[in-house]
């Protein structure tokens, strides 16, 4: 056997060993982060606290919520319907059984963000044989910012005469998430509690 050939068998051997080890692992990460989820809810919460639904009890109501089109919109809807039920409204599942309907509508339910970045961001560097990876960020001063704005209104009638009880509204939160890094130190402001103990960036 000549050497070139021993050495083509080598080259063979090794590459075959390389594709043998290659190994790859699928993460799986949710659509949306708890961050945002977070920020969300809390703009909400904020929202219904000061109204005053004093007018509602003891009547028998019926939550419409089909004018509520927004993120976390369930959330939302089961909040408004404890507020009531705090305020004394009795919640009736059935329209036509109910004396009054109180519709939900929705203004609006969303997050706003922004980033500065002073450095240079990270990047797919393509690696020959093994696959692109990405580089660090390196980053002098970076910010990132979100911020929650949620807004709602009642809306409550007679069920049988149309006859106007009460409007309330607009009722607006807001919640805000900062994230800033100057060299290698980072902080945060935030006024989520949830947030407050984990100090991480903006995704």
């Amino acid at each position: 056997m000549t050497t070139s050939l021993k050495w083509k068998r080598v080259w063979v051997l090794a590459l075959s060993g390389m594709l043998c080890g290659c190994h790859s692992v699928k993460v799986s990460e949710p659509p949306r982060t708890a961050l945002e989820q977070l920020l969300l809810s809390s703009a909400a919460d904020r929202a219904v606290v000061p109204v005053d639904l004093a007018w509602v009890k003891g009547l028998a109501i019926f939550v419409q919520d089909k004018y509520v089109e927004s993120y976390d919109k369930g959330y939302a809807i089961s909040l408004i319907r404890d507020r009531l039920s705090l305020a004394g409204g009795r919640l009736i599942k059935e329209e036509d059984k109910a004396d009054y309907i109180v519709e939900i509508r929705s203004g609006g339910l969303g997050m706003n963000t922004s980033q500065t970045l002073f450095g240079i961001p990270s990047f797919a560097l393509p690696i020959p044989f093994s696959g692109p990876i990405q580089t660090p960020e390196l980053a002098f001063y970076k910010s990132q910012k979100a911020d929650s704005t949620g807004k709602f209104a009642l809306f409550a009638y007679k069920r049988d005469s149309g006859e106007h009880l009460e409007s309330t509204g607009p009722m607006a939160g807001k919640a805000h998430f900062y994230f800033y890094k100057l060299f290698f130190v980072s902080w945060q402001r935030t006024d989520v509690t949830e947030l407050q103990r984990q100090p991480k960036s903006v995704r």
